[in-house]
């Protein structure tokens, strides 16, 4: 019986970005500058597939720095660290690398100029998540104020509504955070924003090729975690461009096959977290099945990329 006939869009720019990769770089550099085990504390990026097999290379994963021993390098993740890490870290004489990424620490020295300036930051981000949690933390407790929804931003109770700017976590929605700013300008007319759009590029790039794709594309898979902020949002940003179904995978396994039956065009894009080798394996799942012909929907090109600390550099 022959099989049935799908297009399959390709996203791009989708998977690993710059920082991303800079991490991941920086924890195998690591373990073969060090040996094992290299320490790292939160998963270095949001991904298991990413996370086992830098495990299996021998970095083990914690939540918090006394769960490391002083004798052994530990590296925080991408996401940043409140200052209080390092802090710590230092009083114990461990051997640190942050992998943060370059466009995070951007955010955090803007936030840390505006303090300096005398402003109170308000942070448009979500509460708990790693990067939020390390953003707030570069600054006493009270300086940052969290909003997550423009209806946060009409209870928002301010110090000084003159003396006002905001920053936002770098993997939130273009569009939803475009609301909340719009809120924030509103009722504080003289809050200052970022120089430049604290939202990553790749996040931007990554939500608008989805856009573009969903206009194509009667379904769409997104290969990401579900912990991951920028994957989530590609979802959300599919569903709201039109696409009538739209689903976050881990991997081939969790697509639901029921849910697509009778759709000829599904489109797939992945967070950026995600490796290429899980995109290929969601498409292999669909060749299995399909007589598949794959189209690429581009609407950027990228060649970024970050250098790894000095540290790692001289000696690997």
């Amino acid at each position: 019986m022959p099989k049935p006939s799908l297009t399959l869009w390709l996203a791009a720019p989708r998977g690993f970005c710059a920082g991303v990769d800079r991490a991941i770089k920086i924890v195998e550099m690591a373990l073969e500058k060090y040996g094992a085990p290299v320490y790292v504390r939160h998963e270095i990026v949001h991904n298991k597939y990413v996370v086992d097999d830098l495990r299996s290379k021998g970095a083990v994963f914690v939540e918090e720095l006394d769960e490391c021993p002083v004798d052994r390098p530990v590296i925080f993740s991408a996401h940043g660290v409140p200052k209080s890490v390092p802090a710590e870290a230092a009083a114990r004489q461990m051997l640190y690398v942050d992998a943060t990424c370059p466009l995070v620490s951007k955010v955090h020295i803007e936030a840390e100029r505006h303090h300096e300036n005398g402003l109170q930051i308000v942070m448009i981000g979500h509460a708990g998540h790693p990067e939020t949690v390390g953003t707030m933390g570069q600054l006493p407790p009270g300086e940052v104020l969290l909003v997550e929804t423009p209806a946060d931003v009409a209870t928002l109770a301010v110090r000084d509504e003159a003396k006002l700017a905001f920053v936002t976590q770098t993997t939130l929605s273009v569009d939803d955070t475009a609301e909340i700013v719009a809120a924030l300008q509103a009722r504080f007319p003289s809050i200052i924003g970022p120089h430049k759009e604290d939202i990553c590029y790749a996040t931007t790039n990554r939500q608008e090729a989805v856009k573009a794709m969903a206009e194509k594309a009667e379904a769409m898979l997104v290969v990401g975690a579900p912990n991951s902020s920028n994957s989530r949002r590609l979802v959300e940003v599919g569903a709201r461009a039109g696409c009538s179904y739209a689903q976050l995978v881990q991997r081939a396994t969790d697509i639901d096959w029921r849910a697509l039956e009778g759709i000829t065009s599904v489109g797939v894009t992945a967070g950026a977290s995600a490796p290429e080798v899980l995109v290929e394996e969601v498409i292999d799942a669909f060749r299995a099945r399909y007589d598949v012909t794959v189209e690429m929907v581009e609407t950027a090109q990228e060649n970024v990329e970050f250098k790894v600390p000095r540290v790692l550099r001289e000696t690997a």
